[in-house]
């Protein structure tokens, strides 16, 4: 599906934008599931398992930062990873074999939904090997009032900034850190159906949604099979044991057969230890672990 110059602007780069990577049925029943989703939410009133909660969320105006694990809560979201243009791009950058990591849906809400300070998702999921990446599919047009995704182009063959404040896991970078270069941020606006695509090592965050409509966006976390994760990060699955672990890790192939040979690379890893407060989201991560606001 992608051309010889979208692999290598991204092998370059870090990121890429792939338009029209979705059909119209496909957006259109993503966009139906997702805003019934929203609009059940109007009876929960603290964060559950499907639900991060946005300030000032009532039954009145439901305000969302995120419904977790989309692809759990109905079965569309999984089959759009595995079975549509997007499992076709996933086999271009990563191989005939892949697996996903975890999934989310940040709905950021609109006037003011939650920013996302600037980070690298290498720091929260180091793996065995970098071959890992994030990609996000724009349920709606992304222009830059509502908040959209910034990346710093060719961050991912840089340093692993350090995400601690104070000794804690904050889950975001210092703004005052000499290698981090905001001058050079990209902003990845487009319309809906598009997908953004980032490597793990790449630094990127989103400002606070100030337009009057939620900023839709389904994220999902994915490495090549060979990429193992290191134990001391925070993610479910190092705590299912072997049994578990190895059927968890089926379930969560997307493309070709899990791999119980991890290919092991000189990688640069700091563990995301000693853990924030609250490390249930990345919002709480950093707002409990006294992240600085690049977006201040």
């Amino acid at each position: 599906m992608l051309t010889p110059e979208q692999k290598g602007f991204y092998d370059d780069n870090g990121y890429l934008m792939v338009e029209d990577v979705l059909t119209s049925d496909e957006l259109m029943k993503l966009q139906e599931i997702t805003y019934d989703l929203i609009d059940q939410s109007r009876d929960v009133t603290e964060n559950t398992d499907v639900y991060d909660l946005d300030k000032g969320h009532s039954r009145e105006t439901p305000r969302l930062t995120r419904i977790k694990l989309p692809h759990k809560v109905d079965p569309y979201y999984d089959q759009i990873l595995k079975n549509s243009g997007v499992t076709e791009v996933l086999r271009d950058l990563l191989g005939d074999s892949a697996t996903l990591l975890t999934a989310k849906l940040n709905t950021k809400a609109p006037g003011g939904g939650a920013a996302v300070e600037w980070h690298q998702d290498w720091a929260f999921y180091p793996h065995t090997n970098d071959n890992v990446l994030a990609f996000g599919l724009m349920l709606e047009d992304v222009t830059e009032e509502r908040g959209p995704l910034k990346v710093i182009p060719g961050s991912h063959k840089g340093p692993i900034l350090s995400h601690h404040n104070n000794g804690v896991f904050c889950g975001a970078v210092d703004p005052d850190d000499p290698d981090f270069h905001h001058d050079k941020a990209v902003t990845l606006t487009g319309k809906a159906g598009s997908m953004t695509v980032h490597h793990a090592r790449t630094l990127h965050g989103s400002a606070p949604n100030v337009s009057d409509r939620a900023r839709l966006i389904l994220f999902y976390e994915i490495a090549r099979a060979d990429a193992w994760p290191i134990l001391g990060a925070g993610s479910y699955y190092h705590a299912l044991g072997q049994r578990k672990f190895w059927e968890d890790l089926k379930s969560r192939q997307i493309i070709g057969e899990p791999c119980n040979e991890p290919l092991l690379e000189n990688v640069p890893v700091r563990m995301p230890v000693p853990p924030a407060p609250d490390s249930s989201s990345i919002f709480k991560t950093q707002a409990s672990g006294g992240a600085r606001s690049a977006f201040a």
